[in-house]
């Protein structure tokens, strides 16, 4: 016998429940055909009541319910009954029944009571007590109002009342969180349950004809939020894609989000690590009631919408392809094979399988803390520096010209012919040594009347165009040697005259000459040349050097700009260090800034002032809030002589033998350059003035996106993450360190000293909230921090409430009712779950009705 339900309802499988006694022996039958639910027992006889048991959700709606029974695997008959004695008797009755089962929700979080946490996450939510004006905040206020005031101002009697007057003028609203010098951060822990799973929405349909196959492949795609290549899930292809998360947990999304979260407060601790630390608004309570109550709504909100974000972000990393095959390629390391081997049509929803994840939050502790400014905390930090070795530019294929070779003075011989030439008709004797006869300027042999001409004029050849005879020489024309005709050496004595510089004409003057029964004899002259003043050649030269130089600049340009643009897509893609060493880094110089600015001991004794320090206060747990402002000491400034942190290098295009087109092998930051951009409405020409210069940087289309800051002129290093470039343009730092549980009293007590904090303030009156302890009313501001301390280090050192913290390790979930509850100390206060994807898709077959078009 059974209750038949619609199919909808939200009734659980008893068999999952054999704890609960009052579904011993019943069952839960589905038919899909007839859309109910049969919830019933078996039994051999009835005799007086029977109840039938189920259990479902605690909504209810009114619906049709009906009776059946079945004998012996028969089909079940309806069987009609009443609701009341003396009722109606009919097949159906409307009655309150389960409500209709969310499509896709899964069972309710109730069925999970106990299912221990798979993972979890600390956060936590920092507020700064007001009150006390602490030596170190207030005297970066006082040097800003300029007046700044000693630090033995900050104790003794009159600090404690501020009557001090140079005190009494500082503190003024909103200012009095920021400068006091103490804290509580409320720390909180999210757990994660492993829920059930179920058949979401489909996500595609196939239908096959009898005999027919389809092969499904299911890709399961990872997405980063910065662009870089990532490999696909179960592939060995690689692309790049641009998304938010690369987590497909939502507890790894949720830790990935907190160390990318650059507004919460960082922390390096090698043991308990939060790294999620918020800044809430100043608590005016010091209770810890109430400020764990306002810590615990900054922490529901924020731990919601984060989850809620990571989880649509996962659902989006997921994509199912439907491919049609003819023949199997093995394309795909995941592939399912759907073949239909009946002789009808069928149709076949795919279905992505989910799962149910949820999360709690529980307070599981306040720890009070030391807030301190560290101005200029990255001064300290080191950049790496890329070492690039650029190639020069191949020039093999360009011919030099050859340098043209330098002009000296020359010398020439060349041979004239000196004629013998009749004075008058008699033959001479040819066999007679002549003489020159200067009276009667002719050659004669000293008888008879036979006379030859002494002289005859030539012109020498220069050995180039615009070289002359060198008169500057003694002799620049000289005979050197003579022969007769029939080639034999014979007397020769003779001058060279220059008759015209400008044509190079001379004048051969013979003295003696034997002409040995020739009719003429050879001379060899010398001729001394002087070179021109410039060469010939010059312009011929320098006009294919300078060919040869504009294809060398050329070919140096574009290796220049490919240098730069191999150099920015290099440094764009470099690998990032590791998040946690450069947070432990970070947190060193804020330490190191910390010590020095303390100055304890006379500055003589730094490691005694650390070891003091850490004696009290968890230095492994400091965190610190970066304020990367525009302001930055030191800032670079915008204008047409800027060139920013560090710009590209300037290309020498006249480099000297050996050098690179690029200089500097080195890169320590990302490239910056200066450009001009027209102001608004601008008409040509424009004026420098009136240019609106911007510190840009270059992009390729290869290159990364650039990191943030860069549009700022920040200072960018090359393999940090977004919070090292935020904390080397970082003004200042606020660093928070937590007291260690125990230490208190001491902590507070070591602050109040005057070379530390001092105690301005203190002696004035506590404003008492609601919700604070009866003890904190008329009570000064000094007297209730004591009050704190101690309540926190009884607390703190409490093993019940150690063990308190750890109670959902040992009994698991239990459910919250209403899902939210402003939070007691160590208590579970929020609850809400998240519907993840997986990468797995079921194939359901489903049955349409061809003339209504639904499913059956």
């Amino acid at each position: 016998m059974a209750i038949a339900l619609p199919t909808d309802c939200g009734v659980r499988d008893p068999r999952f429940f054999p704890q609960v006694p009052e579904l011993a022996g019943t069952f839960l039958e589905s038919d899909s055909g007839a859309g109910r639910l049969y919830v019933g027992r078996t039994v051999s006889s009835v005799s007086g009541a029977l109840t039938l048991a189920f259990l479902a959700p605690p909504a209810q709606v009114e619906r049709e319910l009906l009776v059946v029974t079945q004998v012996q695997n028969r089909p079940w008959v309806v069987v009609p009954f009443s609701t009341r004695p003396g009722g109606p008797v009919e097949n159906t009755h409307t009655l309150p029944t389960p409500a209709a089962r969310t499509a896709g929700a899964g069972r309710p979080v109730v069925d999970f009571a106990g299912t221990l946490p798979y993972a979890s996450e600390l956060f936590g939510v920092y507020q700064p007590l007001p009150g006390w004006l602490g030596y170190s905040s207030t005297q970066l206020l006082a040097v800003a109002e300029g007046r700044p005031a000693q630090r033995e101002l900050f104790s003794g009697a009159e600090a404690r009342q501020l009557s001090r007057p140079e005190l009494a003028a500082l503190p003024k609203p909103p200012t009095e969180g920021i400068l006091s010098p103490v804290g509580l951060v409320n720390l909180f822990r999210q757990y994660f349950f492993e829920f059930d799973t179920f058949l979401g929405a489909p996500v595609g349909h196939l239908w096959l004809s009898p005999g027919g196959t389809v092969e499904v492949v299911e890709t399961s795609t990872r997405r980063t939020l910065v662009e870089r290549t990532a490999e696909q899930s179960e592939e060995s292809t690689r692309k790049t894609e641009e998304s938010l998360t690369e987590q497909t947990d939502v507890a790894d999304a949720v830790k990935e989000d907190n160390a990318n979260e650059t507004s919460l407060g960082v922390t390096a601790s090698a043991g308990a690590n939060y790294v999620g630390i918020a800044q809430a608004d100043v608590s005016t309570s010091y209770s810890t009631k109430n400020t764990t109550h306002s810590s615990s709504e900054v922490t529901h909100k924020h731990t919601r919408a984060q989850s809620s974000k990571v989880s649509s972000e996962i659902t989006r990393n997921f994509k199912t392809t439907f491919k049609t095959v003819t023949e199997t390629t093995d394309t795909s390391s995941r592939r399912y094979v759907v073949q239909n081997t009946t002789d009808k049509l069928v149709n076949y929803e795919l279905r992505r399988k989910m799962r149910k994840v949820g999360i709690q939050v529980q307070h599981i502790g306040t720890q009070l803390s030391w807030q301190v400014h560290v101005p200029d905390p990255g001064r300290a930090l080191g950049l790496g520096e890329l070492l690039d070795v650029v190639a020069a530019p191949d020039l093999t294929g360009l011919k030099k010209p050859e340098p043209l070779e330098p002009l000296v003075p020359t010398t020439t011989t060349v041979t004239e012919v000196y004629p013998v030439q009749r004075i008058g008709s008699n033959g001479p004797h040819l066999d007679q040594d002549w003489f020159y006869v200067a009276d009667e300027d002719h050659l004669s042999h000293g008888h008879s009347d036979e006379y030859l001409v002494a002289h005859f004029d030539y012109t020498a050849v220069p050995p180039g165009p615009g070289w002359t005879v060198d008169t500057s020489q003694p002799e620049p024309i000289r005979v050197v040697e003579a022969k007769a005709s029939n080639g034999s050496g014979t007397k020769y004595l003779g001058k060279c005259k220059i008759l015209d510089l400008a044509s190079n004409r001379y004048q051969i003057r013979t003295e003696l000459v034997n002409f040995a029964n020739g009719n003429w004899i050879s001379l060899s002259v010398r001729i001394m040349w002087k070179p021109p003043s410039t060469h010939p050649g010059q312009d011929a030269y320098d006009r294919a050097l300078a060919e040869y130089r504009a294809e060398v600049d050329r070919l140096q340009r574009t290796a220049y700009v490919e240098a730069v643009r191999e150099r920015v897509e290099t440094v764009s893609g470099l690998r990032r260090r590791p998040a946690g060493d450069l947070r432990k880094e970070e947190r060193y110089c804020v330490f190191e800034r910390l010590i020095a600015q303390l100055d304890l001991y006379d500055g003589r004794q730094p490691q005694l002032s650390a070891e003091l320090i850490r004696q009290m206060f968890d230095v492994d747990r400091m965190l610190y809030f970066v304020a990367p402002d525009y302001w930055r000491p030191g800032g670079v400034s915008t204008g047409k002589a800027s060139l920013g942190r560090h710009p590209v290098p300037q290309h020498q295009w006249d480099p000297a033998p050996g050098d690179e087109p690029l200089q500097g092998a080195t890169v320590p930051g990302h490239y910056s350059h200066t450009a001009a951009n027209n102001p608004p409405n601008a008409v040509a020409p424009v004026s420098d003035e009136a240019l609106e210069w911007r510190i840009n940087y270059p992009l390729t289309e290869g290159s990364q996106p650039a990191p943030v800051g860069s549009s700022l002129g920040w200072l960018v290093q090359i393999d940090g993450d977004e919070r090292r470039n935020e904390f080397l343009n970082s003004s200042w730092v606020k660093a928070v360190l937590p007291i260690r549980p125990g230490h208190e009293p001491a902590a507070l007590g070591w602050l109040q000293q005057a070379d530390v904090e001092g105690e301005a303030a203190l002696d004035k009156p506590y404003t008492w909230q609601t919700g604070d302890p009866d003890g904190y009313q008329n009570k000064t501001i000094g007297q209730v921090l004591e009050l704190l301390a101690a309540e926190l280090q009884r607390k703190n050192t409490d093993i019940g409430t150690t063990l308190a913290t750890e109670t959902v390790f040992e009994t698991g979930f239990d459910p919250l009712d209403g899902g939210f509850r402003p939070a007691e100390p160590y208590q579970v206060f929020d609850q809400w779950t998240e519907v993840l994807p997986t990468d797995q898709v079921v194939a359901v077959e489903v049955e349409y009705d061809p003339r209504t078009g639904q499913q059956r």
